[in-house]
């Protein structure tokens, strides 16, 4: 590693400022931060820690929405009594993040930060239609992922929160790199009273992605027997030494009928 000044501030205000410093960088759960750093890809003059933030934290339920806190780690999504009640689906999903170790230092609000094609909170933000909150606004999660390990933020810009409408019903299955977890291809089914959203995270070449045919025949049949014939064409898919364009294209088909199976 190399030099660089640490700053751990106890309030939102005082974060944001520092964050205005030259080359600083907000630090989370630092699970993917810091190995770059490590590696020398990353090298920011500072590091925000924002553990101690008390805007940043809680988990808990306002009418039909379930309220995230940014600094909450994937254990407490996975172990939560309130989203376990509300969006079971998401709970599961937390819980087959990476290891342990990833699991006990990760944070929802870093995650999606960070974008990272292969991650599994963009499909549950983009399928059940979350809301990103931060420090300057409230961002659709249909607006807030751009491009690979791109988001709509703003210099100076914090997720402070994720609002997650509670869905009629949902379910994330996933095919995972054995080795890293991480998503070879990820779907995530949810019914809502506005219809049925599919995303699906791992498979995308620009990220994360909504599946609109299979949507379309979600909305006209909820059941694994409507995605019979329907695909997702491997156009536009990655293709790498875990899996080409092709495979993917078949796994997103298998994991969304196990999804809705799963949904019920």
């Amino acid at each position: 590693m190399y030099a660089f000044e640490y700053h751990r501030p106890a309030t939102l205000s005082g974060a944001v400022a520092d964050l205005t410093k030259a080359d600083a960088k907000a630090l989370a759960g630092g699970m993917t931060l810091l190995p770059t750093m490590k590696q020398r890809l990353a090298s920011p003059a500072a590091l925000i820690d924002l553990k101690n933030v008390p805007e940043l934290a809680g988990i808990g339920r306002e009418g039909d929405h379930l309220l995230i806190g940014a600094m909450s780690r994937h254990v407490d999504v996975a172990r939560s009594s309130v989203v376990q009640a509300a969006i079971p689906a998401l709970a599961k999903l937390a819980g087959g993040i990476g290891d342990p170790h990833v699991r006990n230092m990760g944070t929802i609000g870093g995650s999606l930060a960070n974008n990272d094609p292969s991650a599994d909170y963009p499909a549950a933000a983009l399928a059940l239609g979350a809301t990103i909150v931060t420090n300057k606004r409230r961002i659709p999660a249909q607006e807030f992922f751009t491009g690979l390990f791109e988001t709509a933020l703003e210099a100076g810009e914090l997720i402070t929160q994720v609002s997650f409408p509670i869905p009629q019903k949902a379910a994330y299955m996933k095919f995972a790199n054995p080795a890293s977890r991480y998503a070879l291809v990820g779907v995530f089914v949810a019914k809502t009273a506005g219809g049925v959203r599919v995303a699906v995270t791992g498979a995308g070449a620009n990220g994360v992605f909504r599946a609109n045919a299979l949507e379309a025949a979600l909305d006209a049949n909820f059941s694994p027997a409507a995605l019979e014939g329907v695909s997702v064409p491997a156009s536009g898919l990655n293709s790498d030494l875990h899996a080409d364009a092709d495979y993917r294209a078949h796994l997103i088909g298998v994991m969304a009928k196990r999804a809705v199976a799963a949904a019920g």
